[in-house]
């Protein structure tokens, strides 16, 4: 016979962004818990609402399943003493176990005899097994935890009610002075409690009350009663899927209504009115089928249809305020010239230990003009884009200190963009102020233009290097200024724009910009924390290959050389996986890296100049030629015609092995050949660290 289990955890409103998470940690606890018990069954449903997280579990078994197995005790000869006799080790083994030494048998292992038990643990009934559950939930974490009354302990939110019912049996425990029951609640305005007979009662016992405890179930409604909305009205509304699971998990039982704002707001640039609608109210914009915003907007309310008439007018009320403060802003900002605002940033602070925002920007307008220097001519940036660089580096965080960024933080650099065209900047400049924030995700969209790719990089590397210089380094999860997307950005977009930057490069315009204007960097030390910076940009793009299912010891082989642009660590890391494959990758592979053990004790502090007069065999001389032709023709050949080049000097370097001796008696010999095979190791450097690849 199977049961179903139902717990639920009956809390005071969770907020929306921890609700879904939450139940699936406390699915997933369950599940773990009931695995670890030996408890089978078939299915684990997660329910949630903002007042509540629960599981409802299906074909449980009635127990655990039995366990027989043999303990393990003494040795033979331990367990029994000369006469034949028990040993007190052999009794207290045998005691241990719950049993008595004739329980005892013996068997052979690897040659000797132990002493052997069969023990027989009975499984325990489900209802026993539930007593301990309590535990599962106590343990959970959340986002943000706080404590209530004068108890130690902390949750989500103050526990209010739980229910625990195997099958029509209430399961036994308490949390804090909350006691399991029966009884759920049903919604806070338009329910009452519910007794559940059983647990097979859930979720459905809880429509009557107004509440829909499927998120799923609840998120369909909303989308439907959205669509019904669109085709009577022959709207287009667009459901962002954050904001429709945010809504969702915050309401128990949705009700989609539509409201409406004057169209004189409609002159307000639209994505201040969407800022407004989604990001502070809420709702859901709404569109004509041309895709021109139209002064409706759409929402959900936690409850019935009964005087929506009073929650569409409030919520036009409150959406209305907010837009007459847009206005006001967008008017207000229009009075003040671009150099007003900039020369205002030279008293807003980007950060106490680094500076202000404008001495930021004269940093970042430097790098732009090292970046561009740096760039291949066929990658480069024309001549107009060079001049919309320069332009848009001077002043492109102006909308900073603009009323309207003060009131919708969200709209920094969009408002930047509209008031730069407003002011007459070039779409390229205007653009590129809009674009220097991307990607503002780990997956987030790129800049499309140049010039945003550009200035955005310069922006990233200064802000990185300005807070490692400070000594704010992210460590662990702990990451406030999020540098871990500033630097995963810079890869992202070297790698589309397939610009050739290192990490030793970008490091290089910083120390660059420090020896030629130290007073932009009063208050930092750009050199200080420069290896654990390289290391922090670096394990970034380590992280993009992993994601890209590139193996382990490939993506370490790849990123061990950061003077490698992170192109050239990707396109490396293809090469590699590419050949991997090949017959004779182990064997090629194997002869560099014999190279580059013994190229490490070459003389580090010696000119390093190959004597061919000091060659004494055939072999040292055809290695050399080989190595000489690939080295003149490094800066014409591709990575993946490197890798075959090199691949081919496999014979030579055999023979070199087998006809040279390496480290003999004669200093000057010895040191031209170990500076011959550096030389060599150097041109497998375009492939990282070739010695940290498994060939095995």
């Amino acid at each position: 016979m199977s049961h179903t289990f139902l717990l639920e955890v009956g809390l005071e409103e969770i907020p929306a962004h921890v609700v879904t998470p939450s139940a699936q940690q406390l699915k997933e606890r369950i599940s773990s818990f009931l695995k670890e018990q030996r408890l089978f069954f078939d299915k684990i449903a997660v329910f949630s609402t903002p007042r509540r997280l629960a599981v409802k579990i299906s074909g449980l078994a009635d127990k655990q399943s039995d366990i027989e197995e043999e303990a393990k005790g003494p040795a033979k000869k331990i367990a029994v003493d000369k006469d034949g006799n028990w040993s007190k080790a052999a009794i207290g083994f045998s005691r241990g176990q719950g049993m008595t030494p004739d329980d005892i048998f013996f068997k052979e292992l690897k040659g000797t005899e132990y002493a052997y038990v069969k023990k027989f643990i009975a499984g325990k009934t489900a209802a026993e097994i539930f007593i301990e559950i309590k535990e599962t939930v106590t343990s959970m974490v959340f986002p943000t935890m706080m404590r209530w009354g004068n108890n130690d302990f902390k949750y989500v939110r103050p526990i209010r009610w739980l229910v625990a019912l195997l099958d029509k049996q209430v399961i036994p425990f308490s949390i804090l002075n909350v006691q399991t029951d029966r009884i759920t609640q049903g919604h806070r305005f338009l329910g009452t409690d519910v007794v559940l007979e059983s647990a097979e009662d859930y979720p459905q016992a809880l429509v009557a009350q107004k509440v829909i405890a499927d998120a799923r179930e609840r998120k369909q409604m909303i989308k439907d009663q959205i669509e019904q909305l669109a085709k009577q009205n022959n709207w287009k509304i667009i459901v962002d899927p954050e904001l429709l699971e945010e809504v969702n998990n915050l309401v128990e039982f949705p009700t989609v209504f539509a409201g409406s704002f004057d169209e004189k707001y409609l002159d307000i640039p639209d994505e201040v009115l969407i800022t407004s609608m989604k990001d502070h109210q809420r709702f859901f914009y709404v569109l004509d089928q041309s895709g021109n915003l139209l002064p409706n907007f759409v929402s959900v309310r936690n409850g019935n249809k009964e005087h929506l008439e009073n929650v569409v007018a409030g919520n036009e009320k409150v959406l209305t305020a907010r837009l007459e403060d847009a206005a006001f802003f967008y008017h207000e900002d229009q009075q003040k010239t671009i150099e007003n605002y900039v020369d205002r940033l030279k008293k807003v602070m980007f950060h106490d230990k680094i500076g202000t925002i404008y001495e930021k920007m004269e940093r970042v307008r430097l790098l732009c003009k090292l970046l561009v220097a740096n760039l291949d001519k066929g990658n480069g940036l024309s001549d107009s884009e060079v001049e919309a660089l320069d332009r848009a580096a001077q002043i492109y965080k102006f909308d900073l200190v603009t009323g309207m960024v003060g009131e919708f933080a969200e709209l920094q650099g969009v408002m930047g963009e509209k008031y730069a065209l407003l002011k007459g900047e070039q779409p390229a400049v205007a653009t590129a102020i809009r674009e220097h924030y991307l990607p503002n995700s780990s997956d987030g969209k790129l800049p499309e233009s140049k010039v945003g790719a550009m200035l955005a990089i310069a922006d990233k590397i200064d802000s990185i290097g300005a807070f490692f210089a400070s000594g704010m380094i992210p460590t662990g999860s702990n990451d406030p200024y999020a540098l871990r997307r500033q630097a995963l950005g810079i890869v992202r977009i070297t790698l589309a724009r397939n610009w050739k930057l290192s990490v030793d490069s970008l490091q290089e315009m910083i120390r660059q910009n420090y020896q030629n204007v130290p007073s932009l960097y009063a208050n930092i030390k750009p050199t200080k924390n420069s290896e654990e910076m390289s290391a922090f940009v670096v394990e970034r793009i380590k992280k993009l290959l992993s994601e890209n299912k590139f193996s382990f010891d490939i993506i370490e082989t790849v990123s061990g050389v950061s003077a490698n642009s992170f192109v050239e660590m990707k396109e490396a890391a293809m090469i590699l996986k590419d050949h991997q494959k090949d017959g004779d990758f182990k064997g090629n592979i194997e002869a560099l890296t014999r190279v580059l053990r013994l190229a490490e004790k070459a003389p580090k502090d010696k000119e390093r100049k190959i004597d061919t007069s000091l060659f004494e065999n055939i072999a040292e001389k055809e290695l050399f030629a080989a190595v000489s032709k690939i080295e003149n023709k490094i800066n014409s050949y591709s990575l993946d015609e490197l890798y075959n080049a090199l691949c081919s000097l496999r014979p030579l370097i055999d023979n070199y092995f087998e006809k040279t001796m390496i480290m003999v008696d004669d200093e000057k010999i010895r040191a031209n050949r170990l500076n011959q095979l550096l030389t060599l190791s150097k041109l497998t450097h375009k492939f990282g660290t070739l010695d940290k690849l498994n060939v095995k």
